[in-house]
């Protein structure tokens, strides 16, 4: 959809507040310069299939939405800040490129003893954590006071008014294994899926929910994207060990990494200087050198 009127910051708020909400990614661009001074402060809003505003030129009005696109899909050399684009006239004029991308969030569905540490666990890593259940008694305030949002749903349209998007992190932890599969095949039957989607169960309740679900037609490539059994294998066993588990899967999905244990992947004992070498006058001049360059064991920790 193209709509090329003057967009406002009072018309453009709203717009963004929607897009938000509903998980989708925007890009704005700003007009710094313009021949005409009135032009300065346009703004041309992208969005996946829509287009509003104008920055006063055509020619302008295509290259900043080729470059707002190639920001929206991901483009890592086209970053917020400023850029020239190319007049109808000739000459350039300059705009600056806003990202405005939906805040992460935590979708926990069930309220029992490991979604209470999952949901502090979630606020602790800056997502916005919502806490859905169908008994209201135990998705209270009391209970998750670190929830930005509970709600009381129902386990046959459990999503239903809640929209997922590349954005979301959905973990299924249900008082029953029957319920954690009815959402799991609401999630897998919808054309676009969560960021992360992570159910609980032993090995084998998650092997016969992924046979049931191949027998309902989701494809083997869908399945793929489930994490279950969820979290990774620290060997916890009490709630919070669990959703520790979780949420350390959770950074792992975001930033990669092998998830294993640092002090084997540095080898430091294998680095240290060999026995023989070890005599009291290097041990005195490695403690002037540490010194020297101002770093303390603290800091050392810190950095590391």
């Amino acid at each position: 959809m193209l709509d090329n009127h003057p967009l406002t910051p009072a018309l453009l708020a709203p717009i963004l507040l929607s897009a938000m909400e509903k998980g989708v990614s925007a890009a704005v661009l700003v007009a710094l310069t313009h021949p005409d001074p009135r032009k300065v402060g346009s703004r041309l809003l992208v969005m996946k299939g829509e287009t509003r505003g104008t920055l006063g030129d055509t020619k302008a009005d295509e290259a900043g939405i080729r470059l707002a696109r190639s920001a929206l899909g991901g483009d890592p050399s086209t970053l917020p800040g400023t850029y020239p684009l190319p007049l109808r006239e000739g000459g350039e004029l300059e705009v600056f490129l806003e990202m405005h991308q939906p805040r992460w969030e935590l979708v926990i569905v069930g309220a029992g003893h490991v979604a209470q540490p999952l949901c502090s666990i979630g606020s602790l890593l800056g997502l916005y954590v919502s806490v859905l259940d169908d008994r209201p008694q135990f998705a209270t305030r009391e209970r998750f006071p670190e929830a930005d949002s509970l709600q009381e749903i129902d386990f046959q349209d459990p999503f239903a008014g809640i929209p997922l998007h590349r954005w979301s992190h959905v973990v299924l932890v249900t008082r029953g294994h029957k319920y954690d599969y009815e959402c799991l095949r609401k999630i897998l039957i919808n054309e676009a899926l969560p960021g992360y989607i992570g159910m609980i169960g032993s090995r084998r309740r998650v092997r016969a929910a992924f046979d049931a679900l191949l027998l309902e037609g989701i494809s083997r490539e869908r399945l793929g994207s489930v994490h279950a059994p969820i979290g990774l294998d620290i060997g916890s066993e009490t709630p919070a060990e669990i959703a520790l588990s979780v949420g350390a899967e959770l950074v792992h999905h975001w930033r990669g990494g092998s998830g294993r244990p640092l002090s084997e992947m540095e080898h430091v004992l294998e680095r240290l200087l060999p026995e023989g070498d070890v005599q009291s006058g290097s041990v005195d001049s490695l403690r002037q050198a540490h010194r020297r360059d101002g770093t303390t064991n603290d800091e050392s920790r810190e950095e590391s």
